[in-house]
């Protein structure tokens, strides 16, 4: 049933701006995908020779930036019609294979070095997710996501008042995490060397004349003790245990 639903919602993203029902397409938007991408990319070391899963690529716009990095990407998607956009973007295949597959069907093309994607766990089975990413990963394999925080007042709203959910284009089975459920999660499926950090107070809509300052002060709000814990994201790293 929530895979059925994450299709229909993907065609009835794709035709209208994907982008811009997520918030990548304005000017702030564009600065937070860059940021992701880049903690991703550090987080989970991709470079030339690697190779890598991201779970969940939509229309490709992160995918794009992570390739950016040279390592070799399996991006899926649930949905065929957020794939067409994907594949509009022209990446080549000796650098990105686009999967229409759920997630849960990806045995035959593990294992990876890194399973990777942004703002997608929530959208999943967390716990059957953990333990998937986890025997997907080679021993000492990295997981590296970015998730939206529960703590955040927005997002508490957003992912629990269903008419708000609905009209902000919310699918209807996503949620969002908690940081210290969510480490445990990690540990009982046996990773090790776990980071959660809640970071990011910059909003999508957030107007252009202000995006220097807030940005600023985001990074300042992301070191104080509790403060922190209210921020719109979670960076999530992790490690299967090498041997």
């Amino acid at each position: 049933m929530r895979s059925e639903n994450e299709i229909t919602h993907g065609y009835k993203l794709a035709q209208s701006d994907p982008e811009k029902v997520w918030g990548w397409s304005t000017p702030a938007g564009q600065i937070r995908a860059k940021r992701r991408a880049e903690m991703i990319i550090s987080g989970a070391d991709l470079k030339p020779g690697l190779r890598a899963l991201e779970i969940g690529c939509g229309t490709g716009l992160f995918t794009e930036m992570f390739a950016s990095a040279g390592a070799h990407l399996v991006a899926v998607d649930i949905s065929g019609e957020l794939l067409k956009l994907a594949h509009a973007r022209g990446l080549t295949s000796d650098r990105v294979q686009f999967l229409e597959k759920r997630f849960e069907e990806c045995n035959i093309d593990g294992p990876f070095d890194a399973v990777i994607g942004s703002s997608i766990l929530h959208h999943l089975e967390i716990k059957d997710a953990i333990f998937k990413i986890y025997s997907l990963l080679k021993p000492g394999g990295v997981m590296c996501f970015t998730e939206p925080n529960m703590l955040n007042p927005q997002i508490f709203i957003q992912k629990n008042v269903p008419w708000i959910k609905e009209h902000l284009g919310d699918s209807a089975d996503e949620t969002a995490f908690l940081r210290w459920p969510f480490r445990s999660l990690l540990l009982n499926a046996g990773f090790e060397k776990e980071e959660i950090k809640p970071f990011d107070w910059l909003h999508p809509a957030t107007p252009v004349m202000l995006i220097k300052s807030i940005s600023v002060m985001s990074r300042f709000l992301e070191k104080i003790p509790v403060v922190r814990e209210f921020a719109g994201s979670l960076y999530i790293k992790c490690q299967r245990p090498k041997r």
